[in-house]
């Protein structure tokens, strides 16, 4: 594990040492800042269960987000009604949650899978815009995930491609930036972590 995983674990079990009921905690911050891989570790650690905020995204045609407003882009772009619905709500319930992720092969829909989530004692949030105010009163902890720009662009790179990123980033920094700067600015989150740079 990495400092920034203690230190996200450290406070979640002195969370958990005073309540009985199910945990909600968002790993919020922008592409590339190693979310999914904390979520990962923390799940392991803690028992936890996962749910990937991209599976709520609602991406289309690119030309029809170029077409927006940055603050329509960062209202509409994950679907946190279904994401409240289908995941959060029956999770923290103590049911399993199952739902159909947004289909990422054509960029348009939902995917035939059917995916589904065990309760657990920690439920834990992945994803950009996961601790949008919508959501606020389901999330009991609230993690900004940071890293050097540096570090996120290679990181995207190497998971994306070139040709992909220069394309994203020309439509998402800006929705990006304005998310963190006006809807979750940084004093608003319960903790702040930095990823390393090998995660």
């Amino acid at each position: 594990m990495t400092r920034a995983s203690d230190t996200i674990i450290a406070e979640i079990q002195l969370l958990l040492s005073v309540r009985d009921t199910p945990l909600a905690v968002a790993l919020d911050g922008r592409s590339g800042a190693g979310k999914s891989n904390l979520a990962a570790a923390i799940a392991v650690a803690l028992g936890g269960s996962v749910v990937d905020a991209d599976d709520f995204f609602t991406n289309g045609p690119d030309a029809e987000w170029e077409a927006r407003s940055t603050e329509a882009k960062v209202a509409d772009a994950l679907d946190w009604r279904r994401l409240r619905a289908q995941a959060l709500e029956p999770l923290l319930a103590g049911q399993v949650a199952s739902w159909h992720p947004f289909n990422f092969l054509t960029r348009i829909g939902l995917d035939d899978r059917l995916e589904t989530c065990a309760p657990s004692a920690v439920i834990i949030l992945d994803g950009a815009y996961c601790s949008r105010p919508e959501l606020a009163d389901l999330i009991d902890f609230s993690v900004l995930v940071e890293a050097q720009d540096e570090v996120r662009q290679k990181r995207l790179i190497a998971r994306e491609g070139e040709d992909f990123m220069r394309s994203w980033h020309a439509i998402w920094d800006a929705a990006e930036d304005h998310y963190f700067a006006h809807v979750r600015p940084r004093e608003s989150f319960d903790l702040i972590v930095t990823s390393d740079s090998e995660e």
